[in-house]
């Protein structure tokens, strides 16, 4: 606990000069209040723009977006896992197909997934999705296959079929890496809207973002970097938390 407090207290001091070099730098005027506003001039962005309900609605589009994006990601990508798992020779069938989608940059399909399904929604969940699904999936089987040989020889002494040995030893031993999966693709979904939104958007934190740019208020733009970083690192912070308590054992390796 001790150490805990220690690490915060350093990182909120690393925090703090920041802010005092940040203001310094911006008080000297060696750079023009369009290219670095002040911190006080953020922070006033940042109440008018709360206060108008602008964040919260941006906010919670991108969230819902996110939300909607990573689930859908999870669910296909544990569905595949299960079916590499339970059956392996299917393998080959779509091994080189997920193979070749895991090398395109799913930023990259932005302009042709416009055409198909508009500015809309849909384009923007299927690039969440795209963008989230390899970390998960990768991370699965890869737990899946570093299962104990001896516990699924234990299963098989026990008289356990392949379905059941599956799901009560070689599943709760790949949660671990399930759960880093999982916090890693979120952490992709993020950057995964972000990018979509300044593209093809009319609400959301990279819409706000290029907005705030477009009428150079660099102040809102500094407010919504701030504002996806510290969802970030909220949700990350989450998972983490979620990793020390199902996979205790795995703390140290994963923070």
């Amino acid at each position: 606990m001790r150490d805990k407090a220690k690490n915060a207290g350093k990182s909120l001091a690393v925090l703090a000069a920041l802010l005092v070099v940040w203001a310094l730098v911006s008080g000297a005027g060696l750079f023009s209040t369009y290219v670095l506003p002040g911190p006080e001039r953020v922070w006033r962005a940042f109440l008018s723009m709360a206060a108008s309900g602008e964040l919260v609605r941006n906010i919670m589009a991108s969230l819902s977006r996110v939300l909607i994006g990573f689930l859908l990601s999870f669910a296909l990508a544990f569905a595949l896992g299960v079916l590499t798992g339970l059956f392996p020779r299917a393998d080959p069938y779509y091994r080189h197909v997920l193979e070749f989608l895991r090398h395109v940059p799913p930023m990259s399909l932005i302009p042709l997934l416009i055409l198909w399904f508009g500015i809309g929604e849909t384009s923007k969940i299927i690039i969440i999705v795209l963008t989230a699904f390899f970390p998960i999936f990768l991370n699965t089987n890869s737990g899946l296959a570093g299962c104990d040989p001896k516990l699924i020889e234990v299963g098989e002494t026990l008289g356990m079929g392949r379905a059941e040995r599956f799901f009560k030893i070689r599943l709760p031993a790949a949660l671990p890496s399930i759960l880093v999966g999982m916090r890693i693709g979120l952490g992709y979904s993020w950057r995964a809207i972000v990018g979509a939104e300044m593209v093809a958007a009319a609400s959301g934190l990279g819409y706000m973002i290029l907005d705030a740019q477009a009428l150079s208020r660099s102040d809102k733009v500094i407010v919504g970097i701030l504002l996806i970083g510290l969802i970030g690192f909220a949700t990350d912070a989450l998972f983490a938390l979620a990793l020390r308590r199902l996979a205790p054992e795995g703390r140290e390796a994963h923070g």
